[in-house]
């Protein structure tokens, strides 16, 4: 198997032609504050955007910037250059400048924008010390009964080391002065605010149709004096520490992998601080004082320093608690209206049992307009089903209550051969895949996790059943997670099928990761980290081969992510050779369009929308001579080289002309959520020409419309 890596960032281009990663990502997290400040959205949408601003963020700094940083400030890492020509250092300092705007035009929103309107909807946010009579007594005894028993003070001195702030957790820091009894005169300390508890905590006895709250934090900081008795309050104020989580495990050996990525949970809440959040109205000498321990560089005083990982906010810290506000029950109207998957097409006239229905054809699943039910089905029904004789799953990312999980540990426990590779390092869903890793194998499920140094991100389950005297593989592919919850919201696609060949395939993909076994000479599946690299490079440089031999040529890629230079040089050659490319990139492109000589026919869209467009699509050449594929993975080099993914081909024509004519030419078409990327790296809304009626992709998707290619000018930028 080769496991190469590409980590060469060298091209025959100059810097100019690329945009860089990381500016990109900020462009994309950018677009999400923009619906939240679209007023056009429902109100509890809006509230969700900026959660989602915030958790991005977060992941961003975890990873992304905690990268750059060791590569800048350590000791042995080197200062790699990007395809765009910048530095690491270069890159954190401009990332510092742009999220420092963007995290201020967050609480703008919030301040002047969205929190008005929920005050208009009867959402109160009421201070502690305004609270009076019943709403008074009520919140005390929430603190006593409730918060007060999980409450530790904790003292600073010599005596009492430092704590390590856990990463993402919500402290109080405060300065005490000794009126009397123990310790020393002036003494700091910290109070971590209760995760396990909400952070609204709400307060009854309001005017109908109100929801008064409190915030947690308010109603701690309110008792500090009773926390630290003998002692008075000086100052005190809310921080948050981002900390370094992406835990390489290269370099490190372990005899049990669930014990090693236990062991990496675990050292996530103690890596390197690399952001602070802090009030904006700390006292000055109290937040430099918790800035300089951590080690981070900037300044307290909230000057705009040439790089800062100091955040002072005017406003609560860590807004991604605006979820909890927008789960609450009772506001359906200030919500996108609900919806009711369809059955997807194929299965909407049920055959005696989901195998004949797939025996009979290939069926397409367009999540989450058509039901995700039906892949859950296919594995449960398998379990129960006294003719299947195997099961083997691929498992990145579960949910909490995963049906599928449960339905192979039954048919683990009914005596099916059942196996499941479960991806321990699907980061920041370890903790989740671990318990389920645990109770499976307890289940007398046979699970493997794959490789050390290779992520197995392919969406792969394959049911080995007993059909008179032989065996029938049945193979369900995906672009995305076995995950219920998730295909509510994330738009994916599927296939089930009983081709032979994609079957013999999926089982040579299982026996790779459970056994390392090679040499199999693939059919139908593109594999990485085997050829999926070689083989875009191919399909993409056929098509460019037919624009010169004067011949029809198209290439569309439906993705979350346009990174390899590779890549990106094979569609400038293609672009160079009269190619008409289209892109469609939910985040990261770091390609450049539009630039004459270079990519002049090449148009690159992002949607932002009610659901996380999440599927990959590929299609490569004409309509009536198109290969179709479907893929797990974006043209990033970590998908390429660093995972095991799968491309997989549509082959029925009628799936194939379902995506060419109905699905492609909706997203195409949007003009109200879709923003065009220009040649300068900015993005730009796109608006209806005169006379052009508004589309809507995903909206068109959930009334099930069919429209054909649209023949009209581009949309033009609002």
């Amino acid at each position: 198997m080769t496991n190469a890596t590409d980590l060469d960032a060298s091209t025959s281009l100059g810097p100019e032609c690329f945009i860089n990663r990381e500016s990109s990502w900020l462009d994309f997290n950018q677009r999400v504050l923009e619906e939240a400040e679209n007023s056009d959205n429902p109100l509890m949408e809006r509230l969700k955007f900026l959660a989602i601003f915030s958790s991005n963020l977060d992941e961003f700094f975890m990873v992304r910037v905690a990268g750059l940083r060791e590569q800048a400030f350590g000791e042995s890492a080197p200062q790699d250059y990007s395809p765009d020509g910048l530095t690491a250092t270069e890159q954190l300092k401009t990332i510092a400048c742009r999220t420092q705007e963007l995290v201020a035009r967050q609480y703008r929103c919030l301040r002047e924008s969205i929190g008005p309107a929920m005050a208009a909807e009867g959402f109160q946010l009421l201070r502690y010390e305004s609270l009076e009579g019943q709403q008074r007594e009520q919140v005390d005894r929430f603190f006593r009964e409730r918060a007060l028993p999980i409450l530790t003070p904790m003292a600073v001195d010599p005596a009492h080391p430092s704590p390590r702030y856990h990463n993402r957790g919500l402290y109080l820091g405060v300065m005490l002065n000794r009126t009397e009894g123990l310790g020393p005169k002036r003494l700091f300390a910290v109070v971590q605010v209760p995760q396990v508890l909400p952070r609204m905590v709400a307060v009854s006895g309001g005017e109908p149709g109100r929801f008064p709250f409190v915030l947690l934090e308010d109603v701690v900081s309110a008792r500090l004096p009773e926390l630290f008795g003998g002692f008075a309050v000086e100052s005190w104020t809310a921080f948050r520490i981002t900390r370094d989580s992406d835990v390489d495990l290269l370099e490190q050996e372990s005899d049990d992998m669930l014990k090693l990525i236990e062991d990496r949970i675990k050292a996530r809440q103690r890596g390197q601080a690399v952001r602070i959040e802090i009030a904006s109205k700390a006292d000055a000498a109290l937040a430099q004082m918790i800035i300089d321990e951590e080690g981070l560089q900037g300044s307290a005083q909230g000057q705009c320093d040439d790089y800062s990982e100091v955040y002072r906010i005017d406003g609560p810290l860590d807004l991604t608690s605006l979820w909890e506000l927008h789960k609450l029950p009772g506001f359906e109207r200030l919500h996108d209206k609900p919806f009711t998957p369809r059955i997807p097409r194929g299965l909407e006239r049920r055959s005696p049992d989901i195998f004949a229905a797939i025996a009979q054809r290939d069926i397409l699943l367009h999540h989450p307009y058509e039901s995700f039910d039906p892949v859950v089905e296919f594995v449960t029904t398998a379990a129960a089903d006294p003719r299947v004789l195997a099961i083997k799953q691929t498992l990145y990312r579960t949910s909490g209550d995963s049906p599928i999980s449960r339905a192979l540990m039954a048919a683990a426990e009914s005596g099916k051969h059942v196996t499941a590779l479960v991806e321990l390092k699907a980061r920041f869903d370890e903790a989740n895949n671990v318990s389920w890793a645990r109770q499976m194998e307890r289940a007398g499920v046979h699970v493997v996790f794959g490789f050390l140094d290779l992520k197995t991100h392919c969406k792969v389950s394959m049911v080995v059943r007993q059909e008179g005297q032989q065996l029938r593989r049945y193979v369900h592919l995906g672009t995305g997670n076995y995950n219920p919850t998730t295909a509510l919201s994330y738009t994916d696609v599927g296939l089930f099928t009983a081709d032979e060949a994609i079957a013999e395939d999926a089982s040579a993909l299982f026996n790779l990761l459970t056994g390392y076994s090679q040499g199999h000479a693939w059919q139908k599946l593109i594999v990485a980290p085997n050829d999926l690299h070689r083989r875009t490079i191919e399909l993409i440089d056929e098509q460019a081969q037919r624009a010169r031999d004067g011949r029809p040529s198209r290439i569309f890629a439906k993705l979350n992510a346009l990174v390899d230079h590779r890549v990106i040089e094979a569609l400038y050659r293609a672009s160079q050779a009269g190619v008409p490319i289209d892109i469609v990139s939910r985040g990261i492109c770091c390609l450049r369009p539009g630039v004459p000589g270079l990519s002049e026919t090449i148009r690159v869209r992002s949607i932002i929308d009610r659901f996380l467009e999440h599927s990959r699509v590929y299609v490569f050449g004409p309509d009536e001579e198109a290969r179709v594929y479907l893929s797990s993975a974006d043209w990033m080099p970590r998908n390429f080289f660093r995972r095991v993914e799968v491309m997989f081909p549509v082959q029925a024509p009628e799936l194939a002309d379902r995506i060419l004519k109905e699905i492609i030419p909706v997203y195409l078409a949007d003009n109200t959520r879709s923003r065009r990327l220009d040649p300068d790296g900015a993005f730009r809304l796109m608006s209806p020409h005169e006379g052009q009626p508004p589309r809507r992709c995903q909206y068109e998707f959930l009334e099930q419309r069919t429209v054909p290619p649209v023949e009209s000018p581009e949309p033009s930028p609002a």
